[in-house]
């Protein structure tokens, strides 16, 4: 049933397919040396399709979801490691999902909890769901246009949740540059990953009180953030106006391709119109502005190769693997 789809499960093939044959071989090295591309060849064979499907069956419904699956997998690997911990629903130091920074803003939980069912039936304890999700981002990016990489396996789940850790170390869309800099530091990352990464919100949308700041009262000034572009301001302050009660309305991340994958986002930027404080600050830095430039302007391979590879540096960040952490029968609780 599932090959049949052609088509319909890979609404963006001809792209990708195309960047895939180019991205392989320079992907395959990055990996870490505790984790296999190979592993569950055997003992779950069928698991590729199962991730692929789950993930097409939910972008049919919610057009949302690939960027929601995408925001899942970062806030899990910058909170101590890709554990899987953020799918906990609690845990004795309390749960990642109610953090400020995941708080009625998290999504895609539903759809990890279904394909890990759909696994648990034909690989029984044997899928780790911080591997689903790992596999759930590559394959929601993949499937609205992005790049397709190869993702390393063998994570093991977490047994427990921080939920003060998760207010600290993810950043903030109101933060400095520098700060943002420092906390991909400390999880192994550099510069440029900053720079890579935040070129995921090319999809997905942002609650009006993550960016409402900029458009009427910009750091106590009386004035929106003069680094937005004016023409921008009607159409933001319509869809957030200043009341408390528009806070968890939506606006698009990207309002010019929302729903595909390319590198639109780093143009929104050249044009100040970049919607979060934290995405607009990557022009005020001569570092990280040189590679907004470089790629909004030169051919959208160049940021899906090393969004590729970023992609696979976050996805080894402090994983379990061996006989560390265990193989959740449900995602949201442990063993």
């Amino acid at each position: 049933m599932l090959t049949a789809m052609g088509q319909k499960l890979f609404p963006y093939f001809t792209i990708p397919f195309c960047l895939m044959l180019f991205l392989s071989p320079l992907i395959l090295p990055l990996v870490s040396s505790q984790l296999n591309y190979n592993f569950y060849d055997y003992s779950c064979p069928r698991l590729s399709m199962m991730v692929k499907y789950g993930v097409w069956s939910a972008l049919k419904n919610d057009t949302r979801i690939a960027a929601s699956l995408l925001r899942l997998h970062f806030h899990d690997c910058f909170v101590n490691g890709c554990d899987g911990s953020v799918l906990l629903d609690d845990s004795k130091d309390g749960s990642e999902k109610n953090a400020f920074p995941n708080r009625r803003s998290l999504r895609g939980f539903e759809v990890i909890d279904n394909i890990k069912a759909d696994v648990e039936k034909f690989c029984p304890s044997t899928v780790s769901c911080a591997d689903i999700l790992t596999l759930a981002a590559s394959e929601a990016v993949y499937q609205v246009g992005g790049p397709y990489w190869h993702v390393p396996l063998g994570r093991r789940d977490g047994t427990t949740a921080n939920e003060m850790d998760a207010n600290t170390q993810l950043p903030s869309p109101v933060e400095p540059l520098q700060n943002i800099t420092a906390k991909f530091i400390s999880k192994g990352l550099d510069l440029k990953d900053v720079v890579v990464l935040s070129g995921g919100h090319t999809i997905g949308f942002a609650q009006c009180f993550t960016f409402k700041g900029r458009l009427f009262d910009f750091k106590g000034s009386g004035k929106p953030d003069p680094s937005l572009d004016p023409s921008s301001l009607p159409n933001l302050q319509s869809k957030c106006p200043n009341r408390d009660a528009s806070n968890s309305n939506l606006a698009p991340l990207d309002s010019i391709s929302t729903d595909r994958f390319d590198n639109a986002y780093y143009t929104n930027l050249k044009s100040n119109t970049g919607l979060l404080e934290s995405d607009q600050a990557l022009m005020g830095d001569p570092q990280t502005a040189a590679m907004v430039n470089f790629y909004s302007t030169m051919n959208q391979y160049y940021f899906y190769n090393d969004f590729s590879a970023s992609m696979v540096k976050l996805g080894n960040v402090g994983v379990l693997t061996g006989q560390n952490g265990q193989i959740r029968k449900k995602c949201g609780s442990v063993n």
